[in-house]
């Protein structure tokens, strides 16, 4: 797949985020890298005490910033936050154009939740009510 045509796809998942979510994204990049990085990689180990991560894992995503729980009142000026989306490791982990579309969405889905703060299981929990429609 292009890179074009994924970016496509990854537009139109973020269009299946709810409004309100999508609106208070404030000051946020999402970008596509082919791969993730060893710094980026090397990072997952540095950060969240949650998030167990090794050499047979498969890095889909990335948020890189200050959640917005963590910030001061102060906070300001900063370069925008970002999430990455990794193109190669998510076509890997695909089987057809479908399971792009659907990893694309969750990795979304995840990656935005750290961006608010929310734990792994509040992120969990979202993740399946998206894949159930809300129900």
């Amino acid at each position: 797949m292009t890179r074009e045509e994924f970016d496509e796809l990854v537009e139109e998942a973020l269009g299946t985020i709810p409004q309100r979510f999508r609106d208070a994204l404030k000051n946020v990049a999402i970008v596509v890298e082919d791969e993730p990085s060893p710094a980026q990689l090397a990072s997952i180990d540095d950060g969240d005490e949650d998030i167990e991560f090794d050499e047979h894992d498969t890095l889909l995503g990335l948020y890189e910033g200050t959640p917005l729980t963590e910030r001061r009142w102060d906070d300001g000026n900063r370069l925008p936050d970002k999430v990455t989306l990794f193109q190669g490791p998510i076509e890997d982990a695909s089987e057809d154009e479908d399971d792009v579309v659907i990893a694309i969405g969750e990795t979304l889905i995840h990656e935005i939740g750290h961006y608010f703060g929310l734990s792994e299981d509040e992120i969990q929990a979202i993740e399946e009510e998206y894949w159930r429609g809300g129900e």
